[in-house]
């Protein structure tokens, strides 16, 4: 059985229109969820596993709206390869390939992303991956590319989010404390829809096969 773990609940939505039998946890973005979410899956009886949803690029290689089926994930000094096979069966030969580093905090900087480009050589990053690879079992990781490395992400992309979904007073807070993100969140507003659309599209295209 195919468990998915994916981070915010559109992502969830998404996936769910392609895999409606498979089992979705959800991590809510945070580290501590994502360690839960992917255990809960492997409780109800997942064999397999699939971290679905955003990443931020730290590449210059990776635009928003890039697909990758990484190869890889690195957490911390420590690297798990995908499960090739499984892998197939989400597009592998039609999606960038590529690792994929595992981080438990938000990186928000262009700065650190290009630092940990250079360290890692991962070509993007998210929240979910390294604790689905960490539970040993079979895995495959297929994400969008939301950001781009040269951007440094807004306060609201942090304050703006709560249990997986869009947290209005949070975000209106921070956009009265910092007015002039307000042209910077809309881009990436712009770029994160996109990129849903994108990966969309390539289920679409690719379906799952099994």
């Amino acid at each position: 059985m195919l468990g998915v773990l994916v981070g915010m609940k559109q992502e969830a939505r998404i996936i769910r229109r392609f895999l409606p039998a498979a089992p979705i946890a959800l991590s809510n973005a945070t580290a501590s969820g994502a360690v839960e979410g992917a255990a809960r899956l492997v409780q109800a009886g997942a064999t397999r596993l699939l971290s679905f949803g955003c990443a931020g690029g730290l590449s210059s290689s990776v635009v928003p709206g890039t697909i990758i089926v990484a190869d890889r994930v690195v957490v911390q000094d420590k690297s798990y390869n995908a499960d090739i096979a499984l892998s197939r069966c989400f597009g592998v030969d039609h999606a960038r390939r590529g690792g994929l580093l595992h981080s438990n905090n938000l990186i928000e900087t262009a700065e650190e992303k290009s630092l940990l480009y250079g360290q890692t050589r991962c070509v993007a990053v998210d929240m979910e991956s390294g604790a689905v690879a960490q539970t040993g079992k079979p895995f495959a990781v297929l994400r969008v590319v939301c950001d781009d490395s040269d951007r440094d992400l807004p306060p609201a992309a942090r304050d703006g989010l709560k249990d997986g979904a869009i947290y209005l007073p949070g975000l209106l807070g921070s956009l009265v404390r910092h007015p002039k993100q307000i042209p910077a969140l809309m881009g990436l507003g712009r770029d994160a829809a996109a990129a849903q659309k994108a990966i969309a599209l390539f289920l679409e295209t690719y379906p799952p096969q099994f």
